[in-house]
């Protein structure tokens, strides 16, 4: 349960429930409950598919070979059984504070902080990536506008932000409808190239160029570059499914939740085996995995195999808009994680403030200004823009999915000892596959440090991160053990005074309106 006034960082200690309910009450309150089922299944489709497919699967092929397709469905699988946790805690008590709530609630406000402003790092990094990939993207249609060839990369970047900044601010609702349709252009394109290549593969290619199992055994078998080599790009395809949680976090923003979300949640496994294994594997039996490279989208590299050169300008607006979701999805994630921090003292009070249509507009224009910060990085230096930060959201996407599946495991245990009543909507085979999965991810960042040179820099760069959050407790902690002690008492909308033994005879008790 969540800590004490007198030390809100112990895992050990209890807080009143009463306590815990005004904090819970407090991270809902002021949410617009716009987002609609229609537009929240969108959302679940399309925040497991991004550029990490669209373009990261070329790079993945070419160094790894047909096994790619293996290792999507291994971290598909877990990222499924990670979502499964995320669905039984929203049922549990749903929360737009999602994870960090959770650990919060089952770890303490130093296990909170911490995760919370790792997860905020990681989706501030993308910012930075996905503003710097988008420019980067409409630069390529330079080549047919003199006018697009002209504009600076930075000019780019900073307009695509101030945009998706807006469209933030606005209401929910525009949100939810820019992902659906985001979603929607996504899905379609990769449903058109599964329709395609799977009539290409059963009744032959136009150029007449062959098709089948026999290209994967004929260019060296699943592992031609080893097993080593794979384990390698394994935690690449891990970040390619960055994002997935975010259908947990709309959670206050949707009516009825606890209906909605185990109903998207539940046709994500068919979402992994269909787009992400499904796509890798019919690009691996359309064309040998040597044709493929890390400086072309596979699909294009594939419809210009067949003399479809007009797909090049079309796949590349899809990448833009698979760019654009994820940009739109950090802003809006970002914004409600750091509102629940705000409203325990753990972040800048403005970060806490909304708007009159429900947005947590502090929250939103704090990762803003970071995205800011890519838009010099982009001034600067360009070319090394996209690297410099890439990695660094890498460590905050496990930190965060770690916080799904410990807070989890930890209900699981408070339900079995009688603290806990576990909902109908269950994570399977729980808590074993718990475990399993903080394995999966202790394995993952393993792999992430032999990644020589950016992924060991990457980790390293934890020996500055952690020392900085240290100190941030430090400063905080003050307002955080404050505020905790006016949330004792609380039991609900109009907070009951409860007279103390030995004043029953002194009137009756009172309420605040």
């Amino acid at each position: 349960m969540s800590s004490s006034p007198a030390d809100p960082g112990s895992s050990g200690s209890h807080q009143s429930l009463t306590g815990d309910d005004a904090l819970h009450a407090q991270e809902q309150e002021g949410y617009s409950k716009g987002l609609t089922p229609r537009q929240i299944h969108m959302i679940a489709i399309g925040s497991s598919i991004g550029t990490g497919l669209f373009l990261g699967a070329g790079g993945g092929l070419a160094d790894a070979g047909p096994t790619l397709f293996i290792l999507y469905a291994v971290a598909g699988f877990f990222g499924y059984l990670i979502l499964r946790q995320l669905g039984e805690l929203v049922v549990h008590r749903p929360s737009s504070g999602s994870f960090v709530s959770y650990t919060r609630e089952f770890y303490g406000e130093k296990a909170a902080y911490f995760v919370g402003w790792m997860y905020w790092l990681s989706w501030a990094s993308t910012t930075v990536v996905d503003a710097t990939a988008m420019a980067i993207y409409v630069k390529w249609f330079g080549q047919y506008s003199t006018f697009i060839d002209e504009l600076p990369q930075w000019v780019l970047a900073g307009a695509v932000l101030i945009i998706v900044m807006i469209t933030n601010l606005i209401s929910v609702k525009v949100f939810g409808e820019m992902e659906f349709w985001f979603a929607l252009i996504k899905v379609s394109a990769l449903v058109i190239f599964l329709v395609v290549g799977v009539c290409f593969v059963i009744f032959g290619t136009p150029t007449g160029a062959p098709t089948g199992f026999h290209l994967i055994r004929e260019s060296g078998g699943m592992l031609p570059h080893g097993i080593l080599a794979a384990l390698v790009v394994s935690q690449g395809v891990v970040f390619a499914y960055a994002g997935i949680e975010l259908v947990g976090i709309t959670a206050g923003g949707t009516r009825n939740p606890e209906r909605q979300i185990p109903r998207a949640i539940n046709t994500v496994i068919l979402r992994i085996a269909l787009f992400y294994v499904g796509s890798v594997l019919l690009l691996c039996l359309l064309l040998p995995y040597t044709a493929y490279s890390a400086d072309e989208s596979p699909f294009v590299t594939f419809f210009s195999s067949i003399g479809v050169d007009y797909i090049g300008p079309i796949m590349q607006l899809v990448v833009i808009t698979a760019a654009l979701s994820s940009l739109n999805a950090g802003l809006y994630s970002t914004g409600r994680i750091v509102h629940s921090m705000a409203m325990a003292g753990s972040a800048p009070k403005f970060t806490g403030k909304m708007t009159r249509a429900g947005v947590p507009y502090g929250g939103i224009l704090l990762t803003v200004l970071v995205g800011g910060l890519g838009v010099v990085l982009n001034y600067w230096v360009p070319e090394e823009a996209f690297s410099i930060v890439l990695n660094i959201s890498a460590i905050g996407i496990i930190v965060g999915w770690a916080a799904i599946t410990m807070p989890h495991q930890r209900f699981v245990a408070q339900a079995r000892r009688g603290l806990q009543r576990r909902p109908a909507y269950r994570a399977p085979l729980a808590p074993y596959t718990n475990w399993l999965t903080m394995l999966f991810l202790v394995g993952v960042l393993v792999l992430v440090a032999l990644d020589y040179p950016l992924g060991t820099w990457t980790v390293a760069s934890m020996g500055v991160v952690i020392p900085v959050l240290i100190i941030g407790w430090f400063a905080v902690r003050g307002r955080v053990r404050r505020l905790a002690a006016e949330r004792e008492g609380y039991t609900g909308a109009y907070p009951v005074i409860v007279q103390t033994p030995g004043t029953e005879d002194q009137g009756t008790i009172s309420t605040l309106p």
